[in-house]
């Protein structure tokens, strides 16, 4: 069976980017990893991992490039993990990130699983849409902020008046 796989480049811009791209399900992760690099212009050559997702887009499971794991917390490596163990109709959804320097951040979202069409060669990119940046998007790892939030210096005491601090200097 082919799984076809949109991968979209998560861009705070207004202009999308996405590749569709086909695949074999026994395929390994690292075959899909070179096909989104490939199809999106990448060498290839950067740190890179998948996880797995859910609905809402929350990271899971890491399906690593290289083994960093400490011993005793296992890791699953993409050159012997197969597409079909891992993406499937109750699991369609992946987060891909590429170049852990740049952060490079892609949602891959199984579309459709088809019958392998005779005389086409796969992996496929079927689609592309956009032009990949020159730089990764920047990412504001920041916490929204919100009128009710507790103002840590309400008080009014100058943290650096040390006299008037209260501050038992014998306190161990």
């Amino acid at each position: 069976m082919i799984y076809r796989f949109r991968v979209i480049l998560d861009n705070d811009t207004e202009d999308d980017v996405f590749r569709d791209i086909e695949i074999r399900e026994s395929d390994t992760m690292e075959d899909l990893h070179n096909t989104i690099t490939q199809s999106f212009g990448f060498n290839g050559m950067e740190m890179a991992s998948f996880y797995m997702s859910d609905e809402q887009w929350n990271q899971g499971e890491e399906i690593a490039m290289m083994d960093m794991s400490e011993a005793g917390n296992e890791v699953k490596m993409m050159s012997t993990t197969i597409i079909k163990d891992m993406v499937h109709e109750a699991s369609t959804r992946l987060i891909y990130l590429y170049d852990f320097m740049n952060m490079w951040t892609f949602y891959v979202e199984l579309g459709e699983i088809v019958e392998e069409a005779e005389g086409t060669d796969y992996p496929n990119l079927m689609y592309v849409h956009g032009q990949i940046p020159d730089e990764a998007p920047e990412k504001n790892f920041e916490a929204e902020e919100d009128e009710d939030d507790y103002d840590e210096f309400e008080d009014d005491l100058d943290p650096n008046d040390y006299d008037n601090l209260n501050f038992d200097e014998n306190w161990n």
